[in-house]
């Protein structure tokens, strides 16, 4: 019965991540019901809380990425720190952190250390370039893992410089497949009884991102140019100018050009067309095409052309930012990708929802983000066996 249960309910996860990459994978583990403990560093925790916009003194961005999470903070310099980190990790199903690798060897907390207090425990890491090769000890950022995953290489205008994404894709693709790997490892363990490292680079991310574009250059030698909106591999498959605004009509297969020709556009003749017979000759002359396209679309509204097309079954939608986003019915209430929380200082505050639905154990935000600190007394006192007297003498040493 839908409810009864959260999918990773008996997950606990300690969760030493900032900024995005980590943050995004713990903020998904803990919608689908893990336990995330968010351990931060005493002096001023995750970057991302200085990041705007700030809405009373707090950021949005982070309460954004950390929602589902308790929090504590803890210096792992120090020696009680440490001790407890690892009283705590005995507990843990997972670990993970996104420092450069070696960094958590180095304090005598790695995965060596910690499988011998607990041979269960699953340690994820994400990095820039990855635990393991030359580039390993390279500082990691997302714009890094967008120029050298060949994402810029493939995004802009014709003809103009490499672009990257609007959004830190690199980031939410390193994000996306550490959720995919602590999972893996999670079903691992259950076949052999122990756990294991996951070792994620935000460049591996981004490359495998790319599908064809590594195909065409194995056996055309070519590297893929950048062309805008268009597709390199099929066409019309890119936006179209309208009266007030930009659609896109993607006309993935020869049956779906024809429709758009005949049913929505009322130009059969371009079917026969040479230059445009088939998928092949349509990507060769898309500059002659795509004029001819619009040539139609400017006649209409984006409301009207993408109706349209859909009527005649031909994939289309509009171009939509923000605003336009958070208006849709579909995609605001229908899949509930905007719900409300409330945050003790930010106050109600709308978060981004997650994009797996789990139709019997729907996952869900299951508190607002943590302020710095706020569990250390219960969540010492039940994983670490502190009391609130030590918490607070701990506090006062900067241990925690």
């Amino acid at each position: 019965m839908e409810g009864t249960h959260a999918a990773l309910e008996d997950l606990l996860v300690l969760d030493l991540t900032r900024v995005v990459a980590g943050p995004y994978c713990s903020s998904m583990l803990g919608d689908m019901g893990a336990r995330v403990i968010k351990i931060e560093n005493p002096k001023g925790g995750d970057d991302s809380r200085a990041y705007g916009p700030y809405v009373n003194g707090e950021s949005a961005y982070f309460a954004m990425l950390n929602r589902s999470k308790e929090g504590v903070t803890l210096n792992l310099k120090a020696p009680e720190g440490k001790r407890i980190f690892l009283e705590m990790a005995k507990k843990a199903d997972v670990v993970i952190e996104n420092y450069r690798p070696g960094v958590m060897d180095k304090l005598g907390l790695g995965y060596d250390v910690l499988k011998e207090v607990n041979d269960r425990i699953i340690y994820a890491a994400v990095s820039g370039y990855g635990g393991y090769g030359r580039y390993s000890q390279r500082p990691g950022y997302d714009i890094l893992g967008q120029a050298m995953g060949g994402l810029m290489s493939v995004t802009g205008p014709r003809g103009g410089s490499p672009t990257k994404a609007g959004n830190a894709m690199g980031d939410i693709l390193g994000g996306l497949n550490l959720t995919i790997g602590i999972l893996a490892a999670v079903h691992a363990r259950g076949l052999t009884g122990r756990g294991q490292r996951v070792d994620v680079s935000l460049v591996d991310s981004v490359v495998v991102s790319l599908e064809n574009v590594f195909t065409r250059y194995w056996y055309s030698g070519k590297t893929a140019p950048r062309n805008g909106n268009t597709n390199p591999a099929t066409a019309p498959y890119d936006t179209f100018q309208a009266k007030d605004g930009l659609a896109v009509i993607a006309c993935g297969n020869q049956a779906l050009y024809e429709k758009l020709c005949r049913d929505v556009i009322g130009c059969p003749e371009w079917i026969g067309d040479q230059r445009f017979l088939d998928n092949v000759s349509r990507v060769a002359n898309m500059d002659e095409l795509k004029p001819l396209i619009e040539g139609w679309t400017v006649q209409h509204t984006v409301a009207e052309l993408v109706d349209r097309c859909l009527e005649a079954g031909v994939p289309a939608g509009p171009v939509y930012d923000a605003a336009q986003i958070v208006r849709d019915k579909h995609i605001a209430k229908d899949r509930d990708m905007f719900p409300v929380i409330h945050h003790p200082v930010i106050g109600d505050m709308h978060v981004n929802g997650d994009a797996v639905k789990l139709l019997e154990t729907m996952p869900r935000i299951t508190r607002p983000a943590p302020l710095l600190g706020q569990d250390n007394v219960p969540v010492y006192g039940e994983l670490a066996g502190l009391t609130p007297e030590q918490v607070e003498e701990y506090g006062r040493q900067g241990v925690v």
